[in-house]
C-alpha cells in the first residue's frame, strides 16, 4: 500500500591470572601479620562521644535580612529586542475553515481517488504550496475552474491537506487515521508546517509494531532522518515481533536492500551490547582487585578489626570498616596463615593470596619501607620472570590502574555536581 501511495503521489511532485612461581617465604607473611582468634569484647570498644550542642544565647549576633527587592523592574540588553508573536486567535482559525467548509468563491476541483471532488481556492492553494502553484499555473480554465488531480489518496485524507492549507486546523482522530498519507502529501507538495505536525506525533507516541516498517520506508523517502532514526531503534529494540508483522513481509518483497539493511542493525546493536557488559564486567573485576590492593596495604600497615601487625592493638570485630574488601581478604589472609597446602597448584585460596600480594609488589613505589610481607621479595623476583608473563602482569597493573582513575575522576565530577 505505501509502495502504491509513494509512487502515484509522487508522480504529482563491544586474564586470567597465572602465576609462574612461588616465593618461597611464605611464613613471613603470618610472622608479619597478627591473627587474631578471639573475637574483640564489644563491652571494651569505647562508644563514641556526642560533641555537646550549642545553644543560641544572644539573638543580636543573628545578622539582619537583606532588604526586599525592588519593584522598579531592571533592564537587561535584551529589554529592547522586539518579541515575535506567533499567535493566531480561534476566530481568525474558524474563519478561514469556514471558508474552506462553504465553497465561497471557489475556483478549483481537486479530482480525487474515488473520483469525487474536493473545491478550493486557487489563490490560497498557491500562497500554501510552492508545488500547487506550479501544477495551477499550467492547468486549464474550464468554465471558470481550474481541475487537478491527486491520484492514489483517499478523499479524506485529500480533505483533510487541503482545510490544513487553509487554517492549520485537523481532528486528532482523523489525522491518526490518515498521517501517512498526509505525510506524503506535506512532503510531496512541500507544504513544511503539516510535514512537521506529521514527524512530530509519529515521533512522540504513534509508531506501533504494525505501522513501523511502513513509517520508516516513507520518513527515507520524504528525508526525516530523525523519525528514520527512531523507528531503527525500535525495530532493534523490538525485532523478534516486529519481524513476524505483514509490514514486514511486504518490505521484505519489495525492498530486500532494506531488509539486509536492518538485520545488519540488529547484529551490530547486540554486538555493541555484548562487547559493552564484557567491558563492564572487565572493569568491574579491576576496580575489585584494586580494593583488594587497598584493604591488603590497610590490613598490613593500621590492621583492622582482627587482624593487623603485631605492634598494633587490633580493634575488634564490632567495628566498622570503611574498606569494602577488607572482609574478604581477611578471610582469606587468616586461611592462609593456617593452611597446610600452600605449594604451587596445591590450595586455589593460597594461589590466589600470592597473586595479590605479587599485584601489590608491581604497584608498590616503596618496597624498602612497605609494610607489606613480601614486596621486596616479589621486587627481586621480577627480574627473573620471562618476558610474557611480564607482558601479561604490566598490562594488569595497567588495567587496575585506569579503573581506579576512572571511579576517581567520576567521584571528583559527581561531588562537583552536588
Amino acid at each position: 500500500m505505501i509502495q502504491d501511495i509513494w509512487e502515484e503521489v509522487y508522480l504529482m511532485a563491544s586474564l586470567a591470572i597465572d602465576s609462574a612461581w612461588l616465593p618461597s617465604p611464605s611464613e613471613s607473611l603470618c610472622r608479619s601479620l597478627n591473627v587474631c582468634v578471639e573475637e574483640a569484647n564489644p563491652a571494651d570498644i569505647l562508644p563514641a562521644l556526642e560533641a555537646p550542642m550549642s545553644s543560641v544565647s544572644d539573638n543580636c549576633n543573628i545578622p539582619k535580612p537583606p532588604p526586599l527587592p525592588s519593584k522598579v523592574r531592571m533592564r537587561t540588553k535584551y529589554s529592547k529586542r522586539p518579541l515575535e508573536c506567533s499567535l493566531v486567535p480561534k476566530e481568525t482559525k474558524n474563519t478561514w475553515d469556514k471558508l474552506f467548509k462553504e465553497g465561497y468563491g471557489v475556483d478549483v476541483c481537486i479530482i480525487t481517488k474515488d473520483k469525487s471532488c474536493v473545491l478550493a481556492h486557487s489563490n490560497i492553494l498557491s500562497i500554501a504550496s510552492p508545488v500547487l502553484s506550479n501544477i495551477l499555473s499550467r492547468s486549464k480554465v474550464k468554465h471558470g475552474m481550474r481541475y487537478i488531480k491527486i491520484p492514489g489518496v483517499p478523499h479524506d485524507a485529500i480533505f483533510m491537506f487541503i482545510r490544513f492549507l487553509y487554517s492549520s486546523c485537523y481532528e486528532e482522530e482523523e489525522l491518526r487515521k490518515f498521517v501517512l498519507h498526509l505525510l506524503v502529501l506535506s512532503h510531496s507538495y512541500s507544504v513544511l508546517p503539516l510535514k512537521r505536525v506529521c514527524i512530530c506525533l509519529l515521533e512522540q507516541g504513534w509508531l506501533t509494531r504494525e505501522n513501523v516498517i511502513d513509517v520508516l520506508q516513507l520518513a527515507k523517502n520524504c528525508d526525516a532522518p530523525r523519525l528514520a532514526f527512531i523507528c531503527v531503534r525500535m525495530i532493534v529494540k523490538d525485532f523478534k515481533s516486529i519481524s513476524s508483522t505483514e509490514g514486514w513481509k511486504v518490505m521484505k518483497r519489495a525492498n530486500p536492500a532494506l531488509e539486509q539493511e536492518l538485520v545488519e542493525s540488529v547484529v551490530e546493536a547486540d554486538s555493541r551490547k555484548q562487547e559493552r557488559q564484557r567491558k563492564m564486567e572487565e572493569k568491574k573485576v579491576y576496580l575489585q582487585l584494586y580494593e583488594a590492593m587497598e584493604a591488603l596495604l590497610h590490613i598490613c600497615k593500621d590492621g583492622c578489626r582482627t587482624i593487623g601487625p603485631r605492634d598494633k592493638v587490633l580493634k575488634g570485630s564490632q567495628v566498622t570498616c570503611n574498606f569494602p574488601a577488607c572482609k574478604g581478604l581477611e578471610t582469606l589472609v587468616r586461611h592462609f596463615s593456617n593452611c597446610k597446602t600452600r605449594v604451587p597448584g596445591g590450595c586455589v585460596h593460597c594461589k590466589r593470596m600470592w597473586q595479590l600480594l605479587e599485584l601489590h609488589s608491581r604497584m608498590c613505589n616503596e618496597p624498602d619501607s612497605c609494610k607489606v610481607p613480601l614486596c621486596r621479595h616479589f621486587k627481586e623476583k621480577m627480574q627473573q620472570q620471562s618476558k610474557k608473563d611480564e607482558t601479561k602482569w604490566k598490562l594488569l597493573v595497567s588495567k587496575v590502574i585506569a579503573a581506579k582513575n576512572a571511579v576517581g575522576s567520576f567521584s571528583s565530577r559527581r561531588s562537583c555536581l552536588s
